[in-house]
């Protein structure tokens, strides 16, 4: 099946761009997961097993055919998956979680006629007078739109990123559909109210889906980080972005998950200016791409300066809004304290853990809290590669997740600001980084 997709990625896709054709991609999808649920129960009653509708439904063939329709799809609901998998990959079954992670990676590129369709759409027929050179295949290509490489006549060199036919008008159609899909997997408890959530999903997809709207924010980022050799980001090309493409400079880098095989020092280093960023963002900025994916990080190396960090993709980016980054702020303040009694009052009362769940699962919680506690006043830099900490805070959460009646949705605001910190964290802990949290932190809620 792995290699089915890649040659099919390989010769090009073409992405279902109207709302009967997707619409009929998820009736196809769910056919599909209805006919290998057939199969599935029948082979486990035959056994003798008496399967729940969940164990069927997420079996690895159905997560596999789940994983290349939202792979087809691209759009709304292939970043909804990749949320799942990046975000959750801990709480879903290990089949739905191992088949969904390939979404981070896995997308179908446009046929080059539905490119050349677009590109007309967007700049006129003549498009192709205005470079020297455009590179038909794609260099990368994600969730919402892929990126070519292209010369002008001067020689300059740009990134361009073309959006996918239909995914801004699809948005809040396949985000219904995939949670449609999470509810009918019984993922979910039916008391869980996603409304607020899925709201503020389908409003930040549709910002993602404007191209001059990131470019902005691209703009405003280089402004914010001038003059901090720690951070490359793209010079935006305006003369040729429009709402479904984006054009900025072609910054060289290389991906970010290859720091793994650099020294610890750069590793260190790298690490160091990713966590700096997303305190800045928080409690300097009051503005944070939220979007973690590691794919919007490129990394440069210089033997002079220790390398630099490359931005890429600031379509996620946000207003932080005061009372979420002084949450964050009082939590930070009680950590460095070490209070562990206020740290789990604090959590309650701004809504990062449910009072409910708080309640009647104490003696957990504050175990958990007495775990991430000693492992981040470890002497010297928090060593993100030992993970030792994390087995006791996931059995200790076992029974809290079991009681699905007390499951919370934290606020919008703190879900948003807590992907970015939890997305950066993950990528630490891959690449076995020592970071001075604690410095950091405090220098970042106490400037002065």
């Amino acid at each position: 099946m792995d290699d089915d997709i890649t040659r099919q990625a390989d010769r090009g896709r073409a992405v279902p761009s109207g709302r009967v054709a997707r619409l009929g991609a998820f009736g196809r999808l769910a056919g599909g997961v209805a006919g290998g649920m057939l199969a599935e129960g029948v082979r486990r009653l035959a056994a003798g097993e008496r399967p729940r509708v969940g164990d069927l439904i997420l079996t690895p063939a159905n997560a596999t055919r789940i994983a290349d329709r939202l792979s087809h799809l691209r759009g709304a609901a292939m970043k909804l998956g990749q949320m799942i998998s990046m975000d959750a990959g801990d709480l879903l079954p290990a089949e739905l979680s191992a088949i969904l992670a390939r979404l981070r990676n896995q997308a179908y590129r446009m046929p080059p006629r539905q490119l050349d369709a677009v590109l007309r759409a967007e700049w006129g027929a003549e498009w192709r007078r205005r470079f020297a050179l455009f590179e038909a295949s794609p260099i990368a290509a994600a969730s919402i739109g892929q990126v070519h490489r292209a010369t002008l006549h001067d020689g300059r060199v740009l990134a361009v990123k073309v959006q996918y036919p239909g995914v801004a008008d699809s948005i809040d159609a396949d985000v219904d559909n995939v949670a449609t899909l999470l509810r009918v997997s019984n993922l979910l408890p039916p008391t869980l109210d996603l409304s607020p959530l899925l709201r503020e999903a389908k409003r930040q997809l549709r910002e993602e889906a404007d191209y001059r709207r990131e470019g902005e924010q691209m703009r405003l980022y280089a402004e914010r980080l001038a003059g901090d050799a720690r951070y490359v980001v793209p010079e935006l090309y305006e003369a040729l972005t429009t709402p479904r493409v984006l054009v900025m400079s072609f910054v060289e880098g290389q991906s970010v998950e290859a720091l793994a095989e650099t020294d610890a020092d750069t590793r260190d280093g790298a690490m160091t200016a990713l966590v700096s960023l997303v305190l800045r963002e928080l409690f300097a900025f009051g503005v944070m791409q939220t979007d973690p994916n590691f794919a919007n990080y490129r990394w440069q190396s210089d033997e002079g300066t220790g390398g630099r960090l490359v931005l890429l993709d600031f379509g996620a980016t946000r207003a932080v809004p005061a009372g979420t980054a002084e949450a964050y702020r009082r939590l930070i303040a009680a950590g460095l304290a070490r209070d562990l009694d206020r740290v789990r009052d604090i959590a309650v009362e701004t809504g990062f853990l449910g009072r409910e769940a708080a309640a009647a699962h104490r003696p957990a919680v504050d175990r958990m809290v007495a775990a991430i506690d000693a492992a981040m006043n470890r002497p010297g830099p928090f060593d993100f590669g030992d993970r030792s900490f994390v087995p006791v805070v996931r059995e200790e959460a076992r029974a809290m997740i079991g009681d699905r009646a007390t499951w919370h949705v934290p606020d919008v605001e703190t879900l948003f600001v807590q992907r970015k910190v939890s997305g950066t964290a993950l990528l630490a802990a891959r690449l076995k980084a020592k970071v001075d949290v604690r410095g950091l932190a405090a220098r970042a809620i106490w400037p002065d």
